[in-house]
């Protein structure tokens, strides 16, 4: 099964997962192959990666989840390739065409950019506090900001648009 996982910074990243027939779970993303063995159900769980331990504690309910492994924490929007088909989207679409939007429900701390400036890609853009962290969303590709639609203060929802990028 294809999930397509989008990290703060905006960037999405396939994962195709196979479950093993002895129980574990086989992940590929960007080229990797790794053989995965979870212990645990719930909010724990331990996982055992590549001969490598993860203590792994979750949060929240899809498609936005936040994680706490081997104490650092961090936050995904994580969607199965079959909820995307259910929802019309497609592959791809994560940012809209230069629209950057916030993975998680937070609240605004700095938009750092102005209406009209140029920007390069991976530039940060937005800085959101969701989950107790402050989280730099940055910009997929270069690009001129079009239009800004939120302010420092502003709470908003996962998914929400903060800036269009043309």
């Amino acid at each position: 099964m294809r999930y397509f996982v989008t990290l703060p910074s905006g960037r999405e990243l396939p994962v195709d997962v196979t479950h093993l027939p002895g129980g574990g779970i086989q992940a590929a993303l960007e080229g990797r192959t790794l053989d995965v063995d979870a212990l645990g159900s719930g909010s724990s769980t331990h996982l055992l990666m590549e001969g490598r331990g993860v203590e792994l504690w979750l949060e929240g309910t899809g498609p936005q989840v936040g994680a706490v492994a081997n104490g650092r924490r961090f936050y995904a929007q994580v969607e199965s390739e079959r909820s995307r088909d259910a929802l019309g989207a497609s592959k791809g679409q994560g940012q809209g065409g230069g629209l950057l939007k916030t993975p998680m429900p937070g609240r605004v701390l700095k938009v750092l950019v102005q209406e009209g400036e140029t920007i390069r890609a991976g530039q940060p853009l937005v800085v959101v506090e969701a989950m107790k962290m402050e989280n730099e969303l940055g910009a997929e590709r270069d690009g001129v900001v079009k239009a800004i639609f939120v302010s420092p203060g502003a709470t908003v929802e996962g998914g929400a648009k903060l800036l269009e990028v043309e």
